[in-house]
């Protein structure tokens, strides 16, 4: 059952992109409550203190790869899914996301239409709890 208010985290440190995203989903759907943030370390941080029923993520992070942040997660979190959007297309960048634990990976920009759709379906393919008011950059 999807949650009134689902929490997405989206980690990139491209505040363009996070800016675009986030108005994007919110557009699409103005029941998400959605936190950008621009570091590994910020989304490990919102990971202990409120629950997040999705998590999207750049490959490209500046202390640590987006595949070594899902690793991370999934340490402590196997259920929520994890959408990588980056513009890392190469096979084995893609192959690396999985295998940390990604459940989705669409390339940007090419999949840029395919993302609020693949958003919503991940979120109605899982249960959710509501989540604190996002966190800014």
């Amino acid at each position: 059952m999807l949650s009134p208010n689902p929490c997405i985290v989206y980690v990139d440190d491209n505040r363009d992109s996070l800016e675009m995203i986030e108005l994007m989903l919110r557009m699409d759907d103005d029941s998400y409550r959605v936190s950008t943030v621009s570091t590994a370390d910020k989304a490990l941080a919102l990971l202990e203190s409120q629950p997040i029923d999705l998590y999207i993520l750049d490959y490209s992070l500046p202390e640590m790869s987006g595949a070594e942040l899902c690793r991370r997660i999934r340490q402590t979190d196997s259920r929520t899914p994890i959408l990588f959007y980056s513009a890392m297309a190469r096979e084995i960048d893609r192959e690396k996301a999985m295998a940390a634990g990604a459940t989705e990976y669409l390339v940007k920009p090419n999949d840029l239409e395919k993302l609020t759709e693949t958003v919503g379906r991940l979120l109605n393919e899982n249960s959710f709890s509501n989540c604190k008011s996002p966190g800014g950059v």
